[in-house]
């Protein structure tokens, strides 16, 4: 319990002064969610942790040593595979390097990465659902790109038996389903 507040409030924190894409919601919320899904899935508290980490070194000055020093090896190596590698490449690139990066990536990474993707799904379909497609104008890349990118997740994270009994799983497939397939 004690790790868990120490990355609380290092997830905190790291994230102080940052908010959702085109939102003024905090971005805490969704690190929080995030761990929140996982720890309802029955995760491990090294998983909880990881995913209240999983964005702090795309999105913050840390580093994954910042994390490994302070969380230990395991929460480390989960966040590392659960990141995408340089942000200053193009979207394109970025994402079908994390696609084939998740292929082969640990199941805790597979996990952490359901319950992160099913999060921001879960927040774009609630937002459809109040403003319709014009939501899609906030991302770099539009509906079908993104539809791309998360089916692409759904087919590697459906192929995993090991998560096939997760209601993260299942809850993350039929968003994708829902989500994509918006009148």
């Amino acid at each position: 319990m004690e790790n868990l507040q120490q990355a609380i409030e290092f997830a905190a924190s790291a994230h102080r002064d940052q908010q959702r894409k085109s939102t003024d919601i905090p971005y805490i919320t969704h690190p929080f969610a995030v761990a929140m899904l996982l720890q309802q899935d029955q995760a491990p508290e090294n998983l909880v942790i990881a995913g209240l980490l999983h964005d702090v070194i795309e999105d913050t000055l840390y580093t994954l040593d910042d994390i490994g020093q302070q969380f230990g090896s395991k929460v480390m190596d989960i966040v590392r595979e659960c990141s995408e590698r340089d942000k200053s490449r193009p979207w394109e690139e970025r994402k079908r390097e994390f696609i084939d990066q998740l292929r082969t990536a640990s199941f805790e990474a597979q996990w952490v990465t359901c319950a992160d993707k099913y999060h921001n799904l879960f927040t774009i379909n609630r937002e459809l659902s109040k403003k319709g497609p014009s939501v899609w104008k906030r991302f770099k890349r539009g509906y079908h790109d993104q539809k791309w990118y998360y089916q692409a997740i759904d087919d590697i994270l459906t192929s995993q038996t090991r998560l096939q009994n997760s209601f993260l799983l299942i809850n993350f497939h039929h968003l994708v389903q829902s989500v994509f397939n918006w009148p």
